[in-house]
């Protein structure tokens, strides 16, 4: 067996699925016209599977901060946060997300999945127990195993479950981190954080939260679902991103514990990863404003979220019945799903298909997700193309 016979499974499904009409791991967006539409095979299509949620991409604010960032500081650090990466305007951001959040400190990574790996690098070690929600980003589950700590996964969104794994922790559970995402991205369902922060509560645990998907559409000034369900006293490290609502990369970690602030050094990612370009961070820094100010952007990805659901569940198809602006919808069949999210780019609309392993339960998923961006048309034609659709193949169940 050779190093390389890895891959030979990869290759099996390369196959596949460069035998499809349309590769969906092979899509190339070769113009971008608006936060909600682009070009794909030489036909303009409305977007509904990007994270786009508040549609601060074509922002003029962003657009400019980051020219003026790039003209007068260049573009790039060319260094770690750790040796030169570190410019007044990352401090500036740093502070900004901790003054957001009403805690001591934040540290800003160059990813989002940097920010998940880092955190728990720095945080965990093999002495430490983590319960970790069984469909939690791979970013998480990779940031657990990379620090060494003993991992064991709970039923999703499943609070019954995760007292169980803490139970049979015994006293081990008051240095145990539970791991958790506010909004999960497949499926488009929210986490009871509550009662989990209840449950962190009665064994003296920590708890994490991801607020990847949340951040910018939940909470005052979008500060995510943990801020909603009001427990941001009672959770311990928040992490997000900047490539989803705010339109740029990046992301973060911020917490009420001051010992965050020494988490840069034992943090790898933090330490031997170049930093945010400036550009990225003036454009960061000028979308949070914006996201604070947005209560109209969140207006408008609610409203629109509920009516694509609204006509999709009308439809008969297999969602999660509470809207958000995140909806997946299920195929038990794979083929059926690549069928349909095939005629879906043919008809104009591009969304996300979602394949195993990275669909849970197994068979797929199409996901859609609605921005502020999108108009009143543009979302009732997503939703006549999914029932045309789903009439064709025979799936709709509408009456």
């Amino acid at each position: 067996m050779s190093l390389l016979s890895n891959f030979e499974l990869a290759e099996s499904r390369k196959k596949q699925l460069e035998g499809l009409p349309i590769n969906p791991t092979g899509v190339v967006l070769e113009k971008i016209v608006s936060p909600t539409e682009a070009l794909i095979n030489g036909k303009i299509v409305i977007l509904a599977g990007t994270n786009n949620y508040l549609g601060l991409t074509f922002s003029k604010d962003c657009i400019d901060a980051g020219i003026r960032s790039l003209e007068t500081q260049g573009t790039g650090t060319t260094g770690s946060r750790m040796a030169n990466g570190t410019y007044s305007g990352h401090l500036e951001l740093e502070r900004e997300i901790a003054e957001l959040y009403s805690m001591p400190y934040s540290m800003v990574f160059s990813t989002g999945y940097s920010a998940n790996l880092g955190t728990m690098a720095a945080l965990l070690d093999e002495n430490n127990a983590v319960l970790i929600d069984s469909e939690a980003h791979a970013s998480l589950f990779d940031g657990c195993r990379m620090s060494g700590a003993e991992v064991f996964r709970f039923k999703h969104n499943d609070p019954s479950s995760l007292e169980k794994r803490l139970q049979r922790l015994g006293e081990r559970a008051n240095s145990t981190l539970i791991i958790v995402e506010g909004l999960y991205s497949i499926r488009g369902d929210c986490a009871p954080l509550r009662e989990f922060a209840e449950l962190k509560e009665s064994y003296n645990s920590y708890l994490l939260v991801d607020e990847a998907h949340s951040l910018g559409l939940y909470g005052r000034y979008g500060r995510g679902l943990a801020d909603q369900l009001d427990i941001l006293d009672k959770t311990d490290f928040i992490v997000g991103t900047f490539s989803k609502s705010l339109g740029t990369i990046g992301g973060f970690c911020v917490s009420k514990h001051p010992q965050l602030g020494l988490f840069k050094y034992s943090s790898r990612p933090y330490i031997f990863t170049a930093s945010p370009s400036p550009a990225v961070i003036a454009s960061t820094r000028s979308a949070i404003k914006l996201m604070k100010e947005g209560d109209h952007l969140r207006k408008n990805a609610w409203e629109s979220a509920r009516n694509l659901h609204g006509a999709l569940e009308s439809i008969g198809l297999d969602l999660h019945p509470i809207p958000s602006p995140v909806i997946g919808v299920s195929f038990q069949s794979e083929e059926v799903a690549i069928q349909f999210w095939n005629i879906l780019l043919e008809s104009g609309i591009y969304t996300n298909l979602i394949l195993p392993p990275a669909a849970p339960g197994g068979g797929a998923v199409i996901r859609c997700s609605v921005t502020a961006a999108h108009s009143v048309e543009q979302i009732n034609k997503i939703g006549a193309c999914f029932k045309s659709i789903a009439k064709e193949l025979g799936l709709s169940k509408a009456a």
